[in-house]
């Protein structure tokens, strides 16, 4: 066995350096203080996007991305297929688990300043993840054809298509067409399946070589503080988290299995009731209690480029808050950051609290 394990270190190592990648991971240390809690949320991410991978994987062995047979085979992979019901219940929820962990990962990189120099680019490419993570989400959410997920769509590419000027031209891109149809359910499909991941792979890997080859950030005021290694003390530590979002997923899984609900009819009118995915209700309750017309501008337009603005503002926080990483505090961007933060909450809990309310 040693002999056997000799002979492949002696031909992988010169053609994947091993010993280099191993001794940076031995070297690697990171910093332990009262904020280190922060830090495992990244590894979290991580570790839901590999779970959605392999489960992406498995499902696609059985979907069939047709307007005739998307909703049959979902029907058939929760039924018939052996675990399969736990299997796209495990990517269903994992996906929202993600959506929040990658939220509470970016707003805690945010409000413990982790943008700063010569964190820039760590703190676009995860801005630009997360932008992409929704897309996931959205782009997923028909891929079952069912009642709930055709209406949805339609109200979220209506909502593209209030952007001035361009809005139309990006609603029937979306769409392949006028309507939600089934060039719509192929195009998410090879969106959801092959473009997204690409793009999510190539930034996901420029992201991670950032992190590790800049480590992690100190929050500021944090004087002197103790260093444990990156590997195995910190990913030991890591690991636990894995595990126990690991545990939390399967309880949820067996008691509320994501259901397949009833087909979609193209032709039937719009249900009571129908929103969005969770990630995107902030915005949706925003449109219906944003009146018709602010001042001669239709409010809608100014709602959607307000988020497409708020986005960019956010997206561009390193440029914005020109502080050094080790001077004081900035009070302006954590009281903005606060606001966003409760705003998100309140609009998402009125969606559910109050789903008459606009109306």
């Amino acid at each position: 066995m040693n002999k056997w394990w000799e002979k492949m270190q002696a031909y992988l190592e010169p053609r994947f350096q091993l010993s280099a990648i191993r001794d940076f991971a031995q070297k690697k240390k990171v910093p332990e203080h009262k904020h280190s809690f922060w830090y495992f949320f990244g590894g979290i991410c991580l570790f839901l996007f590999v779970i959605q991978i392999l489960t992406g994987v498995l499902l696609l062995l059985y979907y069939t991305p047709s307007v005739d047979a998307a909703h049959e085979s979902v029907q058939f992979i929760m039924s018939q297929v052996k675990f399969g019901w736990l299997i796209r219940s495990v990517h269903s929820w994992t996906a929202n688990i993600l959506v929040g962990v990658l939220f509470i990962h970016m707003f805690s990189a945010f409000f413990l300043k982790a943008y700063r120099p010569p964190r820039e680019l760590t703190w676009i490419t995860g801005f630009l993840l997360l932008v992409l993570f929704l897309a996931f989400g959205f782009s997923g959410y028909l891929l079952p054809w069912n009642e709930l997920s055709f209406f949805a769509t339609r109200v979220g590419t209506d909502i593209a298509g209030v952007i001035p000027l361009v809005g139309k031209a990006i609603k029937t891109f979306i769409l392949g067409g006028p309507e939600v149809s089934g060039a719509t359910l192929t195009r998410f499909f090879w969106l959801h399946v092959a473009v997204l991941p690409a793009f999510a792979l190539l930034i996901m890997g420029i992201h991670i070589i950032l992190v590790q080859s800049l480590g992690m950030s100190k929050p500021i005021g944090i004087g002197e503080t103790k260093e444990i290694f990156f590997f195995p003390d910190f990913i030991l530590k890591d690991s636990v988290g894995w595990l126990l979002i690991l545990a939390v997923v399967g309880a949820v899984c067996v008691f509320l299995p994501w259901e397949a609900g009833p087909k979609a009819d193209p032709f039937a009118s719009t249900p009571l009731g129908i929103k969005p995915e969770w990630y995107f209700t902030f915005m949706f309750t925003t449109l219906k209690l944003v009146p018709a017309h602010i001042f001669t501008i239709e409010g809608e337009v100014l709602a959607v480029l307000g988020f497409m603005l708020g986005g960019l503002l956010l997206m561009l926080v390193p440029f914005l808050d020109r502080r050094a990483a080790h001077e004081k505090r900035s009070p302006v961007f954590s009281a903005i950051g606060l606001a966003v933060v409760l705003y998100i909450i309140i609009m998402t809990a009125l969606t559910y609290l109050a789903p008459n309310i606009g109306k």
